[in-house]
Formats: structure tokens, C-alpha cells, sequence
């Protein structure tokens, strides 16, 4: 049961609403379990208190072609992150916390109006520390008419009592794994249980809405999609994570290999960050994957 297909009642997107709302006072919304008093004003560990920060709104042609498709994807960039990747591309959003605070309300004025600007689906980016904001908006859109397909699109450290409350809502899980090794997501993303607690969230998303599947044109309509950035110097350890995916999950499970990476944030500072991922080692990622039994790789 999908917002795309049959509304959720009402009612039931209220209760999960104040469900998550409850995981937030004192914060436990996401495996850094902060503790912050975000009702209060307290800030959290991904720099967002007591109201949610919207950076822009606006159809995104620039995703994968199956979530952008040719009028955009109605792409909502959330202030804060509950990572601290140093070479993140959109520091200015995620640690910087550029962007403006807004009620749910207004938030759900901005999905009903990616709605009527056309857009294949309403795509929610860095949502984990914001998802009390997003269930209620969701709630006051959906009285308003709102049907589109719901994209969480997640940077993977996700906890699961929380990717629970979104089962029945989001369509298509589309989550970074960004490393195997807890030291890599130490050092990276000051995350040291990082792929313990992506590996277990992957599990739970594709519990929820299992191997990605298309509608007639060739849009994704349910599923799993996952991302996995090819860092320079086998540094996201992509055999590992591979293997996981085509052991744990389904050979069939779409994996986007990234091979855009180069040097942002302050990944300048670390030497082993400093340059761009070569083709060598993007090659060598795909021969990863198929040889560990992938067989969806976009």
C-alpha cells in the first residue's frame, strides 16, 4: 500500500506522524541517538532543533533517468545531515545549514506544488533527522490531494524504528552505502557503526518494498535502489559492500555505481580523498559487481 496507489488513511499518517514526533523528544530518530531536546529548541547532532530547514524545491532532472525521467524529479534538499562526510558536495546545506525554516504546513505546500508542476515523484533528500516534519506535511498534503510516489533518498544511516513508521509510505528507498569498513566511517563521516547500521537498514527497506520495479514508462514505481560512490583508493571498500548486496539482499537489488567523486568539502584535507576517482578504478567497481553476482547495474 503506496500513496501512488491507495491513500494511506488520514488517520494512520497522523498516528505515524506523532509516533516519529515521540522519537524526537529526546532525539532517537537516527542511530547517532543524540539525545537533543529538538522540541525544546535543542539542536541535534545533524544541526537541526526544534523546526525543519529547507534548502530548495524544485524538479530535479539530474537524478538517476528512472527517478527523473523527462520532467524532473520534485526534489526537496533538507537542511542538516546526520553525517559529517567531509567530502560531501552540498556542505553548504548539510553542515552549513544553508537553507530557511519552515512549518509542515509550508512543507506540504511545497509537495503539492512539485504535484502540479508535473513531477514523476516527490523526492525527499537527507530526510532521516527531519521524518516527524515530512509524516505531518505528508498528512496535510494528502487531505489536499497530494498522490505522488514518495523517493526517500537517504544518505543509509538510518534506524530502524524509524524507517518502520515510513512502511506503507515511501515507494522507492534510494539509500548511499558509502563504506564496509567502521573505520572508513569514522574517519569519513564520524560514523564508526556506519555499515553495521546501513547493512540492517538496507535489510529493512528491502523488506518494505523489495527489487525495484518500473511502470510503462519505464519510471520506478517500488523498490530499492542504492547508491555506492567509488571513492579513490578502494576507500568505500566496494567488494564488501557488493557482496552484501548480492548475498543479503537479491542479486537482482539495482546498484547505481557513482564514479563522479572528486574532491569537495574539505576532502582537500585528506590526501587519500585529493583527486578524483579514476576510470581504472570505476571499471574495476563494475567488474567488482558482476563478479560477486550483481546483475542490475546501472
Amino acid at each position: 500500500m503506496s500513496l501512488n496507489t491507495t491513500t494511506l488513511p488520514i488517520e494512520l499518517l497522523q498516528q505515524r506522524a506523532r509516533e516519529a514526533w515521540g522519537l524526537m523528544q529526546p532525539c532517537r530518530l537516527c542511530p547517532n541517538d543524540c539525545l537533543a531536546h529538538r522540541h525544546d529548541g535543542e539542536t541535534g547532532r545533524c544541526g537541526i532543533g526544534k523546526n525543519v530547514m529547507v534548502a530548495t524545491a524544485f524538479p530535479h532532472k539530474g537524478e538517476e533517468e528512472c527517478i527523473s525521467g523527462h520532467k524532473g524529479s520534485g526534489t526537496i534538499f533538507f537542511s542538516g545531515c546526520n553525517l559529517s562526510c567531509v567530502f560531501c558536495q552540498n556542505m553548504e546545506i548539510s553542515q552549513r545549514m544553508q537553507g530557511t525554516g519552515i512549518e509542515p504546513k509550508t512543507l506540504a505546500f511545497q509537495m503539492l506544488m512539485l504535484q502540479d508542476a508535473g513531477c514523476h515523484n516527490l523526492n525527499l533528500v537527507s530526510p532521516t533527522h527531519v521524518v516527524p516534519y515530512i509524516l505531518e506535511a505528508l498528512s496535510l498534503a494528502v487531505e489536499q490531494g497530494f498522490h505522488m510516489r514518495v523517493v526517500y533518498n537517504t544518505g543509509g544511516y538510518d534506524s530502524i524504528q524509524t524507517l518502520m513508521l515510513l512502511d506503507g509510505i515511501v515507494d522507492v528507498y534510494m539509500p548511499d552505502v558509502k563504506y564496509s569498513s567502521p573505520e572508513a566511517g569514522e574517519k569519513y563521516s564520524g560514523a564508526l557503526d556506519y555499515p553495521r547500521e546501513a547493512f540492517e537498514a538496507i535489510r529493512e527497506m528491502h523488506r518494505q518494498v523489495g527489487d525495484l520495479q518500473f511502470d510503462e514508462d519505464g519510471l520506478a514505481s517500488r523498490g530499492l535502489l542504492v547508491r555506492h560512490l567509488i571513492l579513490p583508493n578502494n576507500l568505500a571498500g566496494t567488494r564488501e559492500v557488493m557482496r552484501f548486496l548480492a548475498n543479503e539482499i537479491s542479486p537482482a537489488t539495482a546498484v547505481n555505481l557513482m564514479g563522479q567523486y572528486k574532491p569537495a568539502g574539505d576532502a582537500m584535507k585528506y590526501a587519500e580523498l585529493n583527486r578524483q576517482s579514476s576510470i581504472e578504478e570505476i571499471l574495476e567497481a563494475r567488474r567488482i559487481a558482476e563478479e560477486e553476482g550483481l546483475t542490475r547495474i546501472i
